[in-house]
């Protein structure tokens, strides 16, 4: 059996290092890379499987005794390789801030109310055809302190796994018209301008669900001319 090598797009995934996000002067390596062969240990567990996600886990809005305060959404889409072919059994993890943008983290300290009834984790796992769904609130822009009067544009966190810890991507998804797009780094460290409109989700009028929520589609692509951006795994 031969191992398969396939070739990574130029210019779609930020770099390591982009001098306009500080924490990657701290993050990024300075050294080369050096491959390391998964053994039995890496490829055989441990395992995923929909026996490891609960019922509620896919929506967060119902994870607690009360509601949760903020715009009930919709996020659904499907991951798919190069050429439309799903990905099918992929543990999706979601997390994200709340409607005022904080997070439930002991880091968060930035003064805005912590919701009791949102957590911002969630999870679920791809279909035969590859699709995802999940229910939460639309999370808050928030400050960051990467540099003066810095914002986050409002996003959700992504990560993917494949059939081990070690097969894991990371990416965001934000939303249209977001007025921080020009002042983010980490949305600009994207080289290609044409790569960073595939991490903004569509607003989807048909998949809203009448007076409960509005909806979101935002596909993921694993490879190929089309992939979406992938990053090297911050929580910011």
């Amino acid at each position: 059996m031969t191992d398969t090598v396939y070739g990574r797009p130029d210019n779609v995934h930020p770099p390591l290092a982009y001098p306009g996000y500080g924490s990657t002067r701290l993050r990024a390596p300075s050294q080369s890379l050096v491959l390391l062969p998964h053994n039995l240990t890496e490829v055989t567990g441990p395992l995923f499987g929909t026996s490891r996600v609960r019922p509620t886990d896919d929506d967060l809005t119902v994870q607690h005794e009360g509601e949760p305060i903020g715009q009930r959404i919709i996020v659904h889409g499907r991951v798919i390789e190069a050429g439309g072919r799903p990905v099918r059994g992929t543990l999706i993890e979601i997390w994200q801030a709340n409607a005022a943008g904080r997070y439930r983290h002991a880091r968060d300290t930035w003064p805005a109310p912590i919701d009791p009834n949102f957590t911002g984790l969630g999870r679920t796992t791809t279909g035969d055809d590859g699709s995802y769904r999940f229910t939460t609130i639309r999370p808050g822009i928030y400050p960051w302190g990467n540099h003066d009067n810095a914002w986050r544009p409002a996003h959700i966190h992504f990560s993917l796994f494949g059939r081990a810890f070690t097969q894991r991507l990371i990416t965001q998804m934000y939303f249209p018209d977001d007025p921080m797009f020009a002042h983010d780094p980490i949305f600009q460290s994207i080289p290609d301008e044409r790569a960073r409109p595939r991490l903004i989700s569509r607003f989807d009028y048909a998949e809203t669900k009448s007076n409960w929520a509005l909806a979101y589609e935002f596909d993921i692509v694993l490879r190929g001319r089309d992939a979406t951006p992938m990053e090297d795994g911050h929580d910011d």
